[in-house]
C-alpha cells in the first residue's frame, strides 16, 4: 500500500530568473481537486510557485495569485490512478498543501462473495476498490472482533480475488475483512461463517504456577487486572513462569476465564 507521501526536495530549477525548489506530492486521485496557498516569494515581489505539473504534464492553472486549484479535470484520471504533482516555485518560499488528504485512499470496495473453504482459507472477491489500502482480517472471538492478520488490497475498480488461511475454533466461526482510510470509517465485508466439529480443549496449570497445558493446541491470549495482554500465541503449552503471582485472564478457543498463578 502507498499512501501519499508529502516531501520537499530542494533542486535546481531550470527557470532562467531564479534557483528554487519543487513541491512534491504523491497519491491516489479521489475525484477531488487540490488546493495550494501560494505566498510571496522572499523578495516581496511576485508570488512563489510559478509553475504545476500533473504526471509530468504542465497544468493550466493559473497560478499566480496568493491561492489557486490543481485541477485533474483536463487529465482525464480515472479514480484510483496513481498522480505525481509538482509544485516548482522561487528560493526562499515553499507554498502549502491545504488538503493534501484528498490524495489519500478510502475504503469503497463491495464485496462480491466470501466464504471459509473446507481446507481452512478464507477467499473473498471484492470491486469498486478506489485506492491499495490493506484488508484487516478479523475473528469474532472472546466475545469481540480479533485481527489475525492482512493482506494487501490491489487498489483497482475491478474484481479482485483474496485469500487467507484461517485457524478455526471449535463450534461457529466468524471471519470477516474490513479496510479503514484515513479520516474515514472503517468498512466491512462478510462476515463468513462455517461450524467446526473439533473437540473444545481443556487446560490445566501446572502445580508448580510456570506452564498452562492446554488438551489440543489453541490459540491464546492472557490479560492482567488492568486489560493489558501479557501473554500471547498459539500452541499446547503457555509458559507463564515470568508472571508475577496473582489473577489473570486467559482466553482461548472460544472461552474467557480467570485463572490465578498461586507462585512466583
Amino acid at each position: 500500500m502507498k499512501q501519499l507521501v508529502l516531501f520537499f526536495s530542494l533542486i535546481s530549477s531550470f527557470a532562467a530568473f531564479a534557483d528554487g525548489g519543487t513541491l512534491l506530492v504523491e497519491g491516489k486521485y479521489q475525484n477531488r481537486n487540490l488546493f495550494v496557498q501560494n505566498g510571496f516569494n522572499n523578495t516581496g515581489v511576485g508570488f512563489c510557485a510559478y509553475e504545476v505539473r500533473v504526471n509530468g504534464q504542465v497544468t493550466t492553472d493559473e497560478v499566480n495569485s496568493s491561492a489557486f486549484e490543481v485541477d485533474f479535470t483536463p487529465f482525464k484520471l480515472n479514480t484510483g490512478d496513481k498522480v505525481v504533482i509538482e509544485i516548482r516555485h522561487k528560493d526562499g518560499c515553499i507554498p502549502k498543501v491545504l488538503n493534501p488528504e484528498v490524495l489519500k485512499p478510502k475504503p469503497t470496495f463491495d464485496v462480491v462473495n466470501i466464504n471459509v473453504t473446507e481446507d481452512g482459507m478464507l477467499k473473498w472477491k471484492t470491486k469498486n476498490e478506489m485506492g491499495s489500502l490493506p484488508f484487516v482480517v478479523e475473528q469474532f472471538k472472546w466475545n469481540k472482533w480479533v485481527k489475525i492478520g492482512e493482506v494487501g488490497g490491489q487498489g483497482s475498480p475491478s474484481e479482485h480475488q483474496y485469500e487467507f488461511k484461517v485457524v478455526p475454533h471449535s463450534g461457529e466461526n466468524k471471519f470477516r475483512v474490513k479496510q479503514t482510510g484515513f479520516g474515514s470509517a472503517p468498512r466491512y465485508g462478510g462476515p463468513a461463517t462455517f461450524s467446526s466439529l473439533m473437540e473444545k480443549p481443556s487446560f490445566e496449570v501446572a502445580a508448580d504456577s510456570k506452564t498452562i497445558k492446554f488438551s489440543t493446541e489453541t490459540s491464546y491470549e492472557v490479560y492482567d487486572f488492568y486489560g493489558n495482554v501479557v501473554k500471547k500465541g498459539f500452541g499446547n503449552n503457555l509458559d507463564i513462569a515470568n508472571l508475577h503471582k496473582g489473577k489473570y485472564y486467559l482466553c482461548y478457543d472460544t472461552v474467557v476465564t480467570e485463572i490465578e498463578k498461586k507462585k512466583n
